[in-house]
């Protein structure tokens, strides 16, 4: 596979790479690529987490990269998830949350062997490098700035917090270096973190990025985009100047389960997400319907989508092309009672793996006793 080719395939499906000629250079240079994404353990994992996450995953994979999973642990504990026990949020790690990732791998057409899981315990157990790797990314960030990144947890800037939510920031920028990776991946709500990455990446010492001539380099970071829930907007129609701020705000979350799909949800249970999901005719800025559409369900040039309506409403018809079905949609060609339906039936099949997957009678029961322990926090 050419440097081109490889270069199509990283970037695609991406809402931004930092920096895409810091990228080129890894490739010219056939530099090993080491990936990474890394994730708080609270609860189900739905389509945002799982396959939007994986789609990337996959492509890593395919142009030959490491890739790995990180099962952020001590994140979990200090951002007060799953009532900030460690052994409870320790066992859904490594076994639903885990099943939950290879599942969503799955679904994807990727691999789940070749993917690797890293606890977050297991990296910092006497790991005198990566504590010392964290103080020295502290001593090259201020406090300012510690507290205005934040947002990574879910916070609000400038909120309030304990000390312990201080020290994340830097945990998860030392994670990246410790574990030498050079293709940090997440969701654009991670960018302050990558962005501060890379800007230390240059002064550290102990375990600073290396190319094949010993020269310390920058990460390159990539970023997937963040698919809506299902509900609207708390401001509608959505003021331009407030897009990305309520675009955040109104990611997919587990908590509000109505909202969102997790990759085991049952047939009866998808339909009637979809069913009840914002969906306005005639807009397309700020839809989540569309938004999933674009994103998860046309994922690459073979994708396709097909409306069964009536012939009265308009017949059959199949898109090859997510622009073609957005004008569509935009004109009032495309109803969103039809739009919904295929949407739906298209989910189905694409959750499919992960179902039977969940339908396993080990992973079955990790995935009862997560559910169980989620009612006790």
């Amino acid at each position: 596979m050419d440097t081109e080719t490889k270069l199509d395939i990283i970037t695609r499906n991406t809402e931004e790479v930092l920096t895409k000629e810091d990228l080129i250079q890894f490739l010219e240079n056939k530099l090993p690529l080491k990936h990474y994404i890394g994730f708080e353990i609270s609860g189900k994992i739905h389509l945002g987490t799982g396959p939007m996450s994986m789609l990337k995953v996959k492509d890593f994979m395919d142009v030959g990269a490491d890739c790995s999973i990180f099962l952020a642990d001590w994140h979990t504990w200090i951002n007060d998830k799953l009532g900030g026990d460690r052994e409870i949020i320790k066992k859904i790690a490594v076994n639903y949350f885990k099943e939950g990732m290879k599942a969503s791998l799955k679904c994807v057409g990727g691999d789940p062997d070749k993917l690797k899981f890293v606890l977050g315990s297991d990296l910092y157990h006497n790991n005198d490098d990566y504590w010392a790797t964290m103080i020295e990314v502290s001593k090259n960030i201020t406090l300012g700035r510690i507290q205005r990144s934040i947002t990574i947890m879910g916070r609000k800037e400038g909120e309030a917090v304990d000390f312990a939510k201080l020290i994340y920031p830097p945990m998860q920028i030392a994670d990246i270096f410790v574990q030498g990776i050079n293709l940090p991946h997440a969701g654009l709500d991670q960018r302050k973190a990558q962005v501060v990455a890379r800007e230390v990446a240059p002064k550290l010492k102990i375990k600073p990025l290396l190319d094949k001539e010993g020269n310390k380099i920058k990460p390159v970071a990539i970023h997937h985009h963040l698919i809506l829930g299902l509900g609207k907007p708390t401001m509608w129609p959505v003021p331009k100047d407030q897009l990305q701020e309520l675009w955040s705000s109104l990611k997919m979350s587990k908590s509000k389960p109505d909202t969102c799909i997790f990759v085991h949800d049952s047939l009866e249970e998808i339909k009637r997400k979809i069913t009840n999901a914002f969906c306005p005719e005639g807009e397309a800025v700020f839809n989540p319907v569309l938004d999933w559409v674009k994103s998860l369900l046309f994922r690459d040039k073979d994708s396709k989508l097909s409306i069964e309506r009536e012939k009265k409403f308009g017949g059959d018809v199949e898109y090859g092309s997510y622009i073609d079905l957005e004008m569509d949609f935009l004109n009032k060609k495309l109803h969103p009672v039809d739009l919904k339906n295929a949407v739906a039936e298209k989910l189905i099949k694409f959750l499919e793996p992960a179902r039977k997957h969940f339908e396993m009678p080990k992973i079955k029961k990790m995935k009862e006793e997560m559910e169980e322990l989620l009612i006790t926090r």
